[in-house]
């Protein structure tokens, strides 16, 4: 079973982690590194045995603390576009042996490990290349979409028939609208380049779980809410307008998905039913 556990997002910093059966995985760096670490050691890992290391684009709430990842995750490889990479000076204290440079479209193996599988997929955002990622193993798939403007009909491909789904709710359109930001950044996080509201969130889900139940999937979709806006939303209103949007398209909690909205700061778990004692329950080789 595929896990993944939110170190932290907002608008202010983002790093989660990946968890199968046999490899680790960290998606972004873009808070404090301790706080990294912190979070590894506490799910029963050793930061030397992160396998991979995956950079969604090359904005400072992802990428803060690759230099210092670089070296305490020592035997990562990191997983970026070109267009990251040169768009960054983090990248130029990675060794350049073990930056691995992907495209949209790509599906790389970690080692040739034909177990689990990295997808990339473009974004619709203000940088460089911007990517999301998809991590398959053991026959279930995870996709990771956060930072961009609109979902694609690429996208929507990459992503529809995942199991479990970390999704961008950024912003309440009211507050955005009404709030202290200056107009031309308003319109910068409304536009095609930038991010997306809790009600295109509510809209793009209740879509991939009507194609789930066209197909037949009868295993809830597991979902984790995340990269809120500090200043224009708050976790009970992006629940809220998401599950009122599943909701009136006849999808019920429980049956049909499972809801986790991360938290700007500290751990989330999208399936708090596998956490004991504050750790995430993982069966590994190792423990086999």
């Amino acid at each position: 079973m595929i896990e993944i556990v939110s170190v932290g997002s907002s608008s202010s910093g983002n790093s989660y982690i990946i968890m199968t059966e046999g490899r680790t995985i960290l998606i972004d760096a873009g808070l404090p590194a301790k706080r990294i670490i912190s979070a590894l050691e506490q799910l029963g890992t050793d930061p030397a045995d992160v396998d991979a290391v995956l950079i969604t684009h090359e904005h400072i709430d992802h990428v803060k603390s690759v230099r210092a990842i670089s070296r305490k995750c020592r035997n990562a490889f990191f997983y970026a576009s070109r267009g990251t990479v040169e768009s960054t000076e983090s990248f130029c204290h990675v060794p350049q042996e073990r930056i691995v440079l992907l495209s949209a479209g790509e599906i790389v193996r970690i080692d040739n490990d034909d177990d689990v599988e990295i997808g990339a997929f473009p974004l619709s955002h203000d940088a460089a290349e911007p990517l999301g990622f998809t991590v398959t193993s053991g026959g279930e798939k995870l996709a990771v979409v956060t930072d961009t403007g609109v979902v694609t009909e690429e996208i929507y491909s990459a992503i529809s028939d995942a199991g479990v789904l970390v999704f961008e709710a950024n912003h309440d359109v009211d507050m955005l609208m009404f709030g202290d930001y200056p107009y031309p950044v308003k319109v910068r996080i409304k536009g095609e380049k930038g991010h997306l509201s809790n009600d295109y969130a509510g809209e793009v889900i209740a879509s991939i779980l009507a194609d789930r139940k066209s197909n037949r999937v009868m295993e809830p979709l597991r979902i984790m809410l995340a990269h809120l806006s500090f200043h224009n939303n708050a976790p009970l209103f992006a629940r809220q307008t998401v599950e009122d949007a599943l909701s009136a398209a006849g999808f019920h909690r429980g049956e049909d998905y499972t809801l986790e909205v991360a938290a700007r700061e500290g751990l989330t778990f999208i399936d708090p039913l596998n956490v004991e004692d504050g750790k995430l329950i993982v069966k590994r080789e190792k423990d086999a």
